[in-house]
């Protein structure tokens, strides 16, 4: 779901695993908000606040717009990469011509991987029962 507003805002999702991250950008300062904290006190390890910045650092944006995004589900990692997601979707709905730098970068491809569910008889997905003798 991308959508662009006549206010020179552009909102898109984002996802990963089962975190899902819904973002708005708009021209401002290079603020991140993040469920109503900053991105510092929300993703408290640089490399996560790293890996929300980056899609703003490739394009050369990270000092002129501002972000503001609501996430749910999943875990920390799971939601920096479903924030990165949708910062870069709707970078490109904001503008096009980011596209080829954004998706040389794999910032647009949602990273399919999730856990595999526990399968009936096993103890997990697939590790199985341990064999005994007697």
């Amino acid at each position: 779901m991308v959508q662009k507003s006549d206010d020179n805002k552009a909102r898109a999702v984002g996802r990963r695993k089962t975190a899902s991250a819904r973002v708005r950008i708009m021209p401002g300062k290079g603020k991140i908000v993040i469920n109503d904290k900053e991105i510092n006190v929300y993703f408290t390890t640089k490399l996560l606040q790293e890996r929300v910045f980056a899609p703003l650092v490739t394009v050369g944006k990270e000092k002129t717009i501002d972000v503001s995004v609501k996430v749910v589900g999943g875990g920390v990692h799971g939601q920096a990469d479903a924030v990165c997601h949708g910062i870069a979707r709707a970078l490109v709905e904001w503008n096009i011509e980011l596209r080829p730098v954004l998706k040389a970068g794999r910032f647009l491809t949602r990273d399919p991987r999730a856990k595999e569910r526990k399968k009936p008889g096993l103890h997990k997905a697939r590790r199985a029962h341990q064999w005994r003798k007697r």
